[in-house]
């Protein structure tokens, strides 16, 4: 028999127009007479059933064809939802709806999953068939098993999109996985109007996530899919108490991981309603886009953005470069820098960065013009104007009220106050020691030692051995930093006057 056409407006071939004009001239009764062969069926357990209810109100499900299990241990078309058919389109028999499925699938592969109506968990689930044949002699194995069957097409969870659950006012998402990733840790947690405003920002469409008051799993994707042709797929909504849902906010983070550490922060910072220059995010795995407040200058800044933070070590350039020539120079294996940014630049009468210290005190570093010779432990902080230690301050509240204690890069043009890189939480670092805690044996260093050294000494270091910095460490700069997040004890001794 001829295959259906790709388009349910191509011409017909004239087998299929004679089996098309059969079926429609099917009577509903002897439609009705040969489903009843079919077990009877639990409502509300029926997986079908419970695609077809998301669909009739409105949400794009992934294309599917369902079958019910007859007396005789075959197989009957019950519903379908497939791109360019009506609903429930009068398939001739099971092979036909597998080929029409398996056609309009994008990856040309279906799934097939097996259960019981009286049992909501499934049975067998057979991945990315390819061939009509296979396909329809597994899910008549199935059915031989007394199982309903549904076929769906492939989506791959690869695509750079995500998958996640809403439930009340809280999102959690992850791409590489199912909705069943938010069972797994580092998970995206975001408020449900920052999650809808941030995917809309990195996939340029508006997310279709109306939960209202219940649990809707989804997934998101850059092309179209399903049975509406949207970017946007929902699986499974049931009735829940959201009212306990509450998200964590955090972050590296598998979602993070995707974009780069310093984009995620920086949209973060643009939720939150702080000033973040304009900032182009072209990414290895994610279409390049775009977000924040236009500065006025037409110079810019180019930042690598890794996985996660890694002070100091990729480079930050003032000028444009050559983006794919820096991810390839600094990144060959393609799995530390995901992203680089291109940033409008900001003129900068003053430039520094702030963290809460171990005693819960906001610390303030900063110095007069651009900021990256302070980051790099290079330059000292300066005595800052009232104004501009306001100016962080007030950023600092905002930033607080959201997220909670944080650290950030910011840069003060003599107006307003930018933030150029963001993260969360506290440090534990006090004025005489960046990382606190004893040692058996300590290491004397220059405070002065390049953050390319100390990287290797901290690479080499012997177990059960801390730090002692002599000289004057910025507890804002990536030396600080670093040596945070190696966790090694690290104390600061001052230099013998003279």
């Amino acid at each position: 028999m001829d295959t259906l056409p790709q388009h349910p407006r191509e011409p017909l071939s004239k087998e299929w127009e004679h089996v098309v004009v059969a079926c429609a001239q099917a009577s509903e009764e002897s439609i009705l007479m040969e489903t009843s062969k079919s077990p009877p069926a639990v409502d509300g357990l029926r997986k079908d059933k419970a695609l077809v209810a998301l669909a009739d109100r409105g949400n794009n499900v992934a294309q599917f064809v369902s079958f019910v299990p007859t007396r005789e241990g075959t197989l009957h078309v019950a519903y379908s939802r497939i791109a360019g058919f009506a609903a429930d389109y009068p398939f001739p028999d099971v092979a036909n709806a597998l080929m029409c499925l398996l056609q309009r699938s994008p990856a040309r592969s279906i799934n097939l999953r097996s259960y019981t109506p009286d049992s909501p968990r499934s049975r067998t689930f057979l991945y990315g068939l390819t061939d009509v044949k296979a396909a329809l002699a597994a899910a008549e194995d199935l059915a031989r098993e007394g199982l309903y069957v549904i076929a769906n097409e492939t989506i791959d969870i690869h695509d750079g999109g995500v998958s996640g659950v809403v439930l009340g006012d809280m999102i959690e998402f992850a791409p590489d996985d199912t909705p069943r990733c938010v069972e797994k840790p580092s998970v995206a947690s975001l408020p449900l109007a920052w999650g809808r405003s941030l995917l809309q920002t990195v996939y340029g469409f508006e997310p279709a996530l109306d939960a209202g008051s219940g649990r809707l799993e989804f997934s998101i994707h850059p092309e179209r899919r399903g049975w509406r042709q949207d970017h946007t797929l929902v699986w499974e909504y049931e009735d829940a108490d959201a009212s306990a849902a509450k998200p964590t906010l955090h972050w590296p983070n598998r979602f993070s991981r995707l974009i780069g550490d310093k984009a995620f922060g920086l949209l973060v910072a643009h939720q939150a309603g702080l000033a973040v220059p304009w900032t182009t995010v072209i990414g290895r795995r994610v279409s390049p886009f775009s977000f924040g407040t236009r500065t006025g200058e037409t110079e810019v800044w180019i930042r690598t953005c890794p996985t996660e933070p890694e002070p100091g070590r990729y480079s930050t350039f003032k000028g444009w470069r050559d983006p794919f020539r820096l991810l390839a120079d600094e990144d060959p294996d393609g799995d530390r820098i995901m992203s680089v940014l291109r940033q409008d630049a900001v003129p900068a009468q003053y430039s520094g960065a702030a963290i809460v210290g171990g005693d819960g005190a906001l610390v303030i570093e900063g110095l007069a013009g651009e900021g990256d010779r302070l980051m790099l432990g290079e330059r000292l902080p300066e005595l800052l104007p009232q104004a501009v230690r306001d100016a962080v301050t007030a950023a600092f509240e905002i930033a607080v009220h959201s997220l909670g204690p944080v650290r950030f890069e910011w840069v003060f043009d003599g107006t307003r106050l930018w933030i150029v890189q963001l993260h969360v939480g506290a440090t534990v670092s006090l004025s005489d020691a960046i990382v606190p805690g004893e040692a058996q044996d300590w290491v004397e260093l220059d405070a002065q030692t390049p953050l390319a050294e100390l990287r290797r000494t901290l690479a080499t270091l012997a177990p059960n051995t801390g730090l002692r910095l002599v000289g004057v460490v910025n507890a804002t700069s990536h030396i600080a930093d670093l040596l945070r997040k190696a966790g090694v004890p690290t104390q600061i001794v001052k230099a013998p006057a003279g």
